[in-house]
């Protein structure tokens, strides 16, 4: 499985990464807009752990140069904010899969990853 966590709070991503690698997954973590359509650009991702709240750039420009670079690619939102919280990401976001907290535990995060990872998969 491969991950792109994109977090700008170093302490959160990390976390969330040393979780995922303990559970046999490759994880890359950038800070924000720049260097997540960087990554996309040259790497291959099954999912991508998206922090609505990006420190640099826009979470939403992400995913839509995920969607065009890489459709197969789901994303998992993470925010500590109410913005979309009706659901409402869903439809500004095709490839969106879950939309969680960012207190959600890692394991519960991990679950998704695997489980809408494998959906990726061809």
């Amino acid at each position: 499985m491969r991950v792109l966590i994109v977090e700008s709070q170093p302490e959160l991503g990390g976390l969330w990464q040393r979780h995922l690698v303990r559970q046999g997954m490759v994880v890359a973590r950038v800070d924000g807009q720049n260097e997540a359509t960087d990554y996309l650009a040259n790497h291959q991702v099954d999912i991508i752990i998206l922090d609505l709240v990006i420190d640099e750039g826009s979470a939403l420009a992400v995913a839509d140069y995920a969607n065009y670079r890489q459709p197969d690619a789901r994303v998992i939102f993470v925010t500590n904010t109410t913005f979309f919280s009706d659901g409402s990401i869903f439809a500004h976001s095709a490839n969106a899969r879950a939309y969680v907290q960012s207190n959600t535990p890692p394991e519960d995060l991990a679950a998704m990853v695997e489980h809408y990872g494998s959906e990726a998969r061809p």
